[in-house]
C-alpha cells in the first residue's frame, strides 16, 4: 500500500473511531447546527494560522476552543434564539475566514482543500496530530460518559443529583471542537458535520443502548472511510466527499434493514 494511501487510512479510521461515540451526543442533544458553526469557524482558524505563523491544525483548534467558550457565554445572556444567534456566528465566521484567506498575498492557500478536505494528502505530521487528537477525545469521552448520558437523559434531574452541568455541556462543545479541529484535513469545512451526524444517525434505529449506538456509529464510520477511500482510489473522487457518499449509503442501507426487535 502506498504511504499517502496508508496515512489517508489511519487518518479515517482514528476520527472515525471517535467521532461516532460523540456524534452520538450531538444526535441526541441535537446539536448538528452548532456542529456546523464550529466547522465554519475552521476556515477563519487556517487563515489565522497563517498570520500568525503557526500550524493551521493547532490555530483551527484554539479557534474553535474559543468560539464554543463563546457561544456558551453568549447563549446564557443572548435576546437571540439559540439557532439564529449559531446562523449569525456561522456564515460570519466563514465568510471573515474567506476575506482574511484573499489577503494573504504571500500564501497560496488551496480553498478547495480546506472546504471539502485532501485526505490523500494526510502527511506524517498531520497523521500525528489527527491520532493524538483522536485518542485525547475518546480517552476524554470515556471519562465522562456517564455524566455526560446523565445531562442528555434529564439536565435537571442531573442539576439536582449534583452533576456540574454547565461545566459537562461546556466540556462536550470542546470535545466537538478538537474532533472538528482534526477532521478538516479529512473531510473539509463543509463536510465534517456530516461524518459526526450520518454514521450516529445510521446506528440509532438498530441501537438498544446507548453504549450500542456508540460502538455501531463508529463501526458505520470505519467501514465508510474504508469504502470512501476504496471508491477514490478506484474511480479517481474526492476523498473527502467520496468517505461522505458511502456513510450516506450505509444510512441509507440502515433504514431499508428492518429494525431489530427490543
Amino acid at each position: 500500500m502506498p504511504d499517502f494511501l496508508l496515512n489517508a487510512l489511519l487518518a479515517g479510521l482514528a476520527l472515525a473511531l471517535v467521532a461516532g461515540p460523540l456524534g452520538s451526543f450531538v444526535v441526541w442533544r441535537r446539536m448538528a447546527y452548532f456542529g456546523d458553526t464550529l466547522a465554519h469557524a475552521a476556515l477563519l482558524g487556517v487563515a489565522l494560522g497563517f498570520l500568525l505563523d503557526i500550524s493551521p491544525t493547532l490555530s483551527v483548534a484554539l479557534g474553535c476552543v474559543l468560539l464554543a467558550v463563546l457561544l456558551v457565554t453568549v447563549q446564557r445572556r443572548q435576546p437571540l434564539a439559540s439557532d439564529t444567534l449559531l446562523g449569525i456566528l456561522a456564515h460570519s465566521a466563514l465568510s471573515l475566514g474567506l476575506v482574511t484567506v484573499s489577503l494573504l498575498d504571500e500564501v497560496r492557500v488551496d480553498l478547495l482543500a480546506y472546504l471539502f478536505g485532501d485526505l490523500l494528502a494526510v502527511g506524517s505530521t498531520d497523521l500525528l496530530w489527527i491520532v493524538a487528537g483522536s485518542l485525547l477525545v475518546l480517552a476524554l469521552l470515556a471519562w465522562l460518559w456517564q455524566p455526560l448520558l446523565a445531562i442528555t437523559v434529564h439536565e435537571e434531574l442531573a442539576r439536582v443529583e449534583g452533576l456540574p452541568v454547565e461545566a459537562l455541556r461546556l466540556a462536550l462543545m470542546l470535545l466537538i471542537a478538537v474532533v472538528i479541529a482534526v477532521a478538516m484535513k479529512i473531510v473539509g469545512v463543509l463536510l465534517i458535520t456530516s461524518l459526526l451526524i450520518i454514521p450516529a444517525a445510521s446506528a440509532q434505529r438498530h441501537a438498544r443502548t446507548p453504549e450500542q449506538m456508540a460502538i455501531g456509529a463508529s463501526l458505520v464510520g470505519l467501514a465508510s472511510v474504508c469504502g470512501g477511500l476504496a471508491l477514490s482510489w478506484q474511480h479517481d473522487t474526492p476523498a473527502g466527499p467520496s468517505v461522505v457518499v458511502s456513510a450516506a449509503a450505509l444510512c441509507l442501507l440502515s433504514f431499508l434493514l428492518p429494525r431489530r426487535a427490543v
